[in-house]
């Protein structure tokens, strides 16, 4: 039997962020939706977690959900089968990033609610598209349900974590990194900083912030999602989609490719490319 597959959730969302996720693929695996909610630090979040989780599990972790993963990461390894990261940060806060977050903090206590998740999600950061306005009006109804207080709680977390760069390049696990390709507030370059000697897969992913999660996102990340669950999701293999150029470029010249990628070894990949074993 397949491991459970734990999904931590971003800052300000609940179990909706993985609704296309859920339904995809809990005919096939035991899913939980774990709250990030529970405490002013990444490591009390983490260590409440720890407490109900299964003995073992697949981890993966949207945004703040991220970091939390990693944090669970760094305290019981043995118990996670693989991870995944997505749209999130390995770094610690500066003290002006830190600072940054506080007139957020101030609406949230205030009662100004859509001032702060706007000021803590702003709309341009969802590339446009026909799905912007539907995608931000659940973030709002989300960031409602989870509330302004434990909203404080979730950014005072984020203003004291650690940098977690260490921890990924102990990770012996198969992992997978995600995030969009014009994600404007964790963006990819971000995504490809050194993590451990063996790189983490690698995936540029869709042009929207939370593609991963959009009730409508492309099939890249859907794939992306069932890959992970399924196999190491490292780019370990030769391209299915090859032409002869392949053995001279190095390249995949997939059509369904729009950006083509790198396939072998130690490579970057495009999830959307389709090139990688297990997705389908």
């Amino acid at each position: 039997m397949s491991d459970p597959l734990v999904l931590l959730p971003g800052m300000m969302c609940d179990a909706r962020v993985f609704g296309p996720q859920i339904a995809a693929l809990s005919t096939d695996y035991a899913i939980t939706v774990a709250p990030v909610t529970g405490g002013e630090r990444i490591e009390e979040i983490a260590s409440g977690l720890l407490d109900l989780l299964p003995r073992k599990f697949a981890l993966a972790g949207l945004s703040m959900g991220g970091i939390v993963a990693m944090e669970v990461l760094r305290r019981a390894p043995e118990r996670v089968t693989r991870i995944a990261l997505m749209d999130t940060n390995s770094l610690a806060e500066t003290p002006q990033t830190a600072a940054n977050y506080e007139p957020a903090i101030i609406k949230l206590r205030s009662g100004q609610l859509r001032e702060a998740v706007e000021a803590l999600l702003p709309p341009e950061a969802l590339a446009d598209g026909p799905d912007r306005a539907d995608i931000m009006a659940m973030v709002l109804d989300m960031a409602d349900h989870v509330g302004e207080t434990a909203i404080i709680r979730q950014i005072r977390a984020l203003q004291r974590r650690r940098d977690y760069q260490s921890v990924l390049r102990r990770c012996k696990v198969p992992a997978l990194v995600l995030c969009g390709a014009q994600d404007a507030l964790t963006p990819v370059k971000r995504h490809s900083l050194p993590s451990r000697p063996d790189p983490l897969c690698q995936s540029g992913g869709d042009r929207r912030r939370r593609a991963f999660a959009a009730a409508r996102g492309p099939r890249g990340h859907h794939r992306g999602a069932r890959g992970m669950a399924e196999t190491a999701l490292c780019p370990a293999n030769p391209c299915r989609c090859l032409t002869p150029n392949h053995r001279r470029t190095g390249w995949c010249d997939c059509a369904g490719c729009a950006a083509r990628c790198r396939s072998g070894p130690g490579a970057t990949c495009r999830l959307e490319c389709g090139c990688w074993p297990g997705l389908y």
